[in-house]
């Protein structure tokens, strides 16, 4: 439990989750209604491409919403980790610890476009 408060601490961004039985560590790229998206830390390979994705991931919390899910944000440099994303179903699903990031939250309100139409009177 005290491994858990530290990580949370130093790193906000990771999220823990378990499905099937099985922990899972990384970042939740998206959450919807059927599935979690997740960037799996334990795919990454070498110890440089796994600070290279905390890297991104420290840009991702301190400089963006927090809404946004970090593959948007970072669109260009997330590209190389795409082989580390796993998707699970949500009835599997139960998040331990960690923020999930969700577009449809983001989506809450419509925002009406309004059409003004400018009259110009005769005198």
């Amino acid at each position: 439990m005290q491994d858990q408060k530290e990580i949370e601490e130093k790193f906000p961004f990771f999220t823990m989750i378990t499905s099937g039985g099985k922990e899972y560590f990384g970042i939740v790229q998206n959450q919807d209604n059927t599935v979690t998206s997740f960037y799996d830390y334990d795919k990454l390979g070498s110890p440089e491409e796994k600070k290279d994705f905390v890297s991104l991931a420290e840009t991702w919390w301190w400089e963006s919403n927090r809404q946004i899910p970090i593959d948007i944000f970072l669109f260009q440099e997330m590209q190389s980790f795409r082989r580390c994303l796993r998707t699970f179903n949500n009835k599997d699903v139960e998040v331990l610890f960690g923020p999930v990031t969700s577009i449809q939250k983001i989506v809450k309100k419509r925002i009406k476009r309004r059409t003004i139409q400018l009259v110009r009177k005769d005198r």
